[in-house]
This record gives structure tokens, C-alpha cells and sequence, in this order.
């Protein structure tokens, strides 16, 4: 397992496996962040709750475990923010490749989401105890801002093959980096990048 540097700053916490501690991830990690010097409207911050409300929401959705909770645990180090999450079922892994999504699912995009904001993003075993821990790792420049990627195609060049009216889309983030326009709701288990 790969050493990681000592943390300059951590956020850690557990939450109810429930929609609503969900939810509440998102919001504390998105207020950590604005403590830690990165306002809510900059790029790494809505990176970083977008992530967060993608994995959380899978924690809750494939790794419940009925009277267990989740964990979330959100460090900086060296320029570069891992968020992880912890749930308490170790058999329902994402897959390895991420699925090509159903265009007419509303969900089953949740970590293609992950893998077009973060750098890095992976899965491992909870050490001591059943369970997996799904990090993703975003690294910022000198100014604070992550380091922009495409590694999806944008809606209007998937739909427009298909015949469909690119207008119909929305926008849910204003970053709109990876060009998806998903909700966080739609989260479920993708694949793994790199």
C-alpha cells in the first residue's frame, strides 16, 4: 500500500448510511473547505462536494449495511485533497472498467462523474475490519485551482449522434470541467481510471 504524506489538514467524520448523511458529507465537507481558505463558488471546492456526494451517495446505496454507518474522511496534503469514503460491505465492489452507461438510465454515472473531476480515484480494503474505502485524489495549483482535464465527451456530441436535442441537457455545476451535466443523486459504481 502506498505511504501517503502527513496531512496538513483533515476533516473526518461518520455519518448515518441515509440519504440524509449523505447529503450532510456533502455539506460539511463543502464547509470544511470554505474554513480551510477555498470559498464554496471556487473550482476545487465544488470538485470536491460533487466528489464527495458521488461517493457518499454509493456508500449509501451499494454499501449499506443495516446499523452501520459510513465514513468520510477529507485530507490536504502536498497540494493534493483525498477524499475518501468508508463503508462496511466489502462484497459489492465497483467494477474495474467503468459500464457504458444506458443513455436513457437516470443513473449508473456517478463514478465516470468521479473519474472525469478527480486525478485519481481507486478502491481498497478497510484494514481490520470488513469493508472498502473509495478515495479520489484532486491536485491543485499554486492558485488553488484543479488541474483541468476532458476525459468524457460532452453530452452535446453523444446525443447530437443520436439524433437528440443537445438543449435538453442542463447544467448542474458551473464548472461544467467534464461536461456530463449529471445530478449528484445519480451516483452508482462506474469503474476505475488509470
Amino acid at each position: 500500500m502506498p505511504q501517503h504524506p502527513a496531512p496538513e489538514r483533515e476533516f473526518a467524520m461518520r455519518f448515518t448510511s441515509t440519504p440524509r448523511g449523505a447529503r450532510l458529507a456533502r455539506r460539511l465537507v463543502s464547509h470544511r473547505l470554505n474554513d480551510w481558505g477555498h470559498p464554496y463558488t471556487t473550482p476545487v471546492t465544488e470538485a470536491l462536494t460533487l466528489i464527495t456526494a458521488e461517493l457518499s451517495a454509493n456508500a449509501v446505496r451499494h454499501g449499506h449495511v443495516p446499523g452501520r454507518d459510513f465514513h468520510v474522511q477529507l485530507t490536504l496534503a502536498e497540494d493534493t485533497f483525498r477524499i475518501e469514503v468508508t463503508d462496511t460491505r466489502a462484497e459489492k465492489l465497483p467494477p474495474s472498467t467503468p459500464p457504458t452507461p444506458d443513455s436513457a438510465s437516470e443513473s449508473g454515472r456517478g463514478l465516470l462523474l468521479v473519474a472525469a473531476l478527480a486525478d485519481d480515484w481507486g478502491v481498497t480494503p478497510r484494514p481490520a475490519a470488513p469493508g472498502k474505502t473509495v478515495w479520489a485524489e484532486l491536485r491543485v495549483t499554486t492558485g488553488g485551482h484543479p488541474r483541468v482535464h476532458q476525459v468524457a465527451p460532452r453530452p452535446s456530441d453523444s446525443a447530437s449522434a443520436c439524433g437528440h436535442d443537445t438543449a435538453s441537457f442542463p447544467a448542474t455545476s458551473s464548472r461544467r470541467r467534464d461536461g456530463l451535466g449529471l445530478r449528484p443523486e445519480d451516483a452508482s459504481y462506474g469503474g476505475r481510471r488509470r
